[in-house]
């Protein structure tokens, strides 16, 4: 296995008679030996374009991209020892699944009984054995995945590609399939990179994940990073389920003592709350647009009277029961709120109820750019 590098990596598609299509911009990413990662974003933000071009299926406009020390960009596909599990499947119809899996090992001339035995190995793996001796035709869309998945990981490659590698399979092999796929990667040091869109994926096989938006690479780093310090409005909406509330809001200031009015849709003032008067707190100067994040499970029903939190009272505008965690949705003022209770929280609709906003849990970004200014891990630290 290898490092993988790309370093100012573009991609531009040009088609007659329409614009260029800019689908990849300035791409770089440092990937260890035996690292995985995970490429999430919306349709079309260029993450599959990103792993055809590690694989050679697509050719790259600008940067460089190396496995080890060894740049790969000009080899042909063939030539840079990449494994790949495509979206779309990509097996040979007259091939048996076994034959399927073990084609790349017979090509490079592996001997027959000990090809066998990796391909039994991985069929093992992914539950498949009872499949073996079929042909693709007859498989479900789930079998081919899985087909193809095997295909890519019983290979010795440098690299290992998986393209939404268990998006056709049910919730329940899913979860079981992914912890098995984790271990089997570590276990061998193989350096990997996968597409998904299903964040769960990523956040459960990742050692450190890519969001990518309109071609640009919004950050990169661990599941936690994500989670606890996004870099941008992107990212602290796009990651996690349900979403992190965004609410605008402007900085009011005397001295260090700063308060937040946090406004509606229509930019009226729906409710404010202060943050610490602590001198980490100076990207909040006095007229600052802002927006206040805060993640649903992180805000408090029916806060104690201890912790560092500022507590908001608002009515209770929709409750459900999922069997194991509370949804409430609350307005405050016009300013609405997604809250998530691990517990059963009885909350009548229109009834009021107290909210508790720990100030470790909040996130400022800059109204105008969307960058992060500040995070109440900062806010709070000794």
């Amino acid at each position: 296995m290898a490092s993988l590098t790309l370093d100012h990596v573009s991609k531009l598609y040009e088609q007659k008679g329409l614009p260029p299509t800019l689908a990849v911009k300035d791409v770089s990413m440092s990937i260890k030996d035996g690292e995985i990662i995970g490429l999430v974003g919306s349709s079309g933000c260029g993450k599959t374009s990103t792993l055809r071009m590690i694989a050679g299926f697509e050719s790259i406009t600008e940067g460089t991209i190396r496995i080890g020390e060894r740049p790969i960009n000009k080899l042909k596909a063939a030539e840079r020892n990449v494994a790949m599990a495509f979206e779309g499947y990509a097996l040979y119809p007259p091939l048996r699944v076994s034959d399927n899996i073990a084609f790349s090992l017979l090509r490079n001339k592996m001997p027959r009984t000990r090809a066998d035995t990796k391909v039994k190995m991985i069929a093992e793996l992914l539950e498949i054995t009872n499949i073996l001796d079929l042909y693709p035709p007859s498989l479900s869309g789930g079998q081919q995945q899985r087909v193809s998945l095997a295909r890519a990981l019983v290979r010795a490659a440098d690299v290992f590609l998986l393209d939404e590698p268990m998006s056709q399979l049910e919730p329940h092999l899913r979860a079981k399939l992914r912890a098995r796929i984790k271990d089997y990667l570590i276990q061998n040091k193989m350096t990997s990179v996968f597409v998904t869109h299903d964040q769960t994926e990523a956040m459960a096989l990742a050692d450190r994940i890519a969001v990518m938006s309109e071609g640009v690479l919004q950050q990169f780093g661990s599941p936690v990073d994500l989670k606890e310090r996004p870099s941008n409005l992107f990212v602290a909406g796009f990651i996690g389920e349900p979403p992190m509330n965004l609410l605008k809001a402007q900085v009011t200031a005397e001295g260090r003592a700063r308060r937040l009015m946090v406004q509606d849709e229509q930019g009226r003032q729906a409710f404010s709350f202060g943050v610490p008067d602590r001198a980490e707190a100076t990207p909040l100067q006095n007229g600052r647009k802002v927006y206040v994040g805060i993640r649903p499970h992180k805000i408090v029903v029916a806060p104690g009277g201890n912790g560092a939190v500022e507590r908001v009272t608002g009515t209770v505008v929709s409750s459900e029961w999922l069997g194991d965690q509370s949804y409430l949705g609350v307005e405050i003022g016009d300013a609405f709120l997604i809250v998530v209770a691990d517990r059963s929280v009885r909350a009548p609709h229109e009834s009021q109820i107290t909210l508790g906003l720990p100030y470790e849990a909040l996130h400022f970004f800059d109204s105008d750019s969307g960058e992060a200014v500040l995070h109440g891990s900062d806010l709070l630290r000794a």
